[in-house]
């Protein structure tokens, strides 16, 4: 049965108390201080609230950042308890925060995530319009969390230009056919392993797919050396597109356990603000 979800954004300190606990479920880690989420609430941070009822089942949280000049909210953690998930809930919360952060005067919303979980990378890009043009090697460095243990924590940067032409208007390329250098093939155990090609990525391709496997958490779990090799792999893949002027732009969902991320020239994705008067 469908269940009535609501949303609100969380000030209180009873409300950071709530998400401790949720937290401590969702990862299985210390969470985060309570005056610290409260003091962010209250200084440029924006977090948002899922409830069941009077029960906290997911959320987001971000705080201000700066950088070169460039004002924009950092978007830091995102959690929504294991019963609760593939409801939807987290675009909710994302769009809700889009719409706090554009009446508090933000343009630019950024949070980063492991580019081999091809199911957040599929909301991020193919459903909020994100972009990414960022690989960031072992951001965290060593992580003993249920999600991070036993591998470097590389990371995906995304840009969220919550009011440009990308975002306002749900822009994707068009794009016939995406390049697809690389091929499959299966390890013992039926996990997808990644074969790069011998010659090196056609920078004057169009668009680019890159396969990544659909379940990388079933990888880490059976497989640790298989987990690692596509860490590597997809490590050097992205820093090479994204060093020739690519971008992430989507996920196309595919079957027998391979999702692909679509990689498109950064120049020709509308990231400018769209003004008021041109919204159509």
């Amino acid at each position: 049965m469908e269940k009535d979800i609501t949303l609100r954004k969380l000030e209180s300190n009873a409300d950071m108390r709530l998400i401790q606990q949720l937290e401590r479920e969702v990862w299985d880690m210390s969470p985060v201080p309570t005056h610290q989420t409260f003091t962010a609430s209250k200084n440029g941070g924006i977090l948002v609230g899922a409830f069941d009822g009077e029960k906290l089942v997911g959320y987001c949280y971000g705080f201000a950042g700066f950088q070169d000049g460039k004002t924009y909210l950092c978007s830091h953690m995102m959690g929504i308890l294991p019963a609760y998930q593939s409801m939807g809930i987290g675009k909710r919360l994302k769009l809700e925060q889009r719409s706090i952060a554009k009446q508090m005067g933000y343009d630019l919303i950024t949070w980063t995530f492991d580019p081999l979980e091809s199911r957040n990378a599929h909301l991020n890009t193919s459903k909020l319009f994100g972009i990414s043009r960022t690989y960031i090697e072992d951001c965290y460095g060593e992580m003993d969390d249920g999600l991070n243990r036993g591998l470097p924590t590389d990371r995906l940067q995304i840009e969220w230009w919550i009011s440009s032409g990308r975002v306002e208007r749900s822009w994707t390329p068009d794009i016939a056919k995406y390049v697809n250098p690389f091929a499959i093939s299966r390890s013992p155990s039926g996990f997808p392993v990644l074969q790069l090609p011998e010659k090196d990525l056609p920078e004057a391709a169009e668009g680019i797919e890159v396969p990544v496997p659909q379940d990388f958490q079933a990888i880490k779990k059976q497989d640790p050396v298989l987990a690692l090799d596509w860490r590597m792999k997809i490590r050097s893949v992205f820093q090479s597109l994204f060093e020739a002027g690519f971008a992430v732009i989507g996920v196309r969902k595919a079957e027998a356990g391979v999702h692909y991320y679509q990689f498109v020239s950064i120049d020709t994705i509308p990231l400018q603000p769209i003004e008021r008067g041109d919204q159509q």
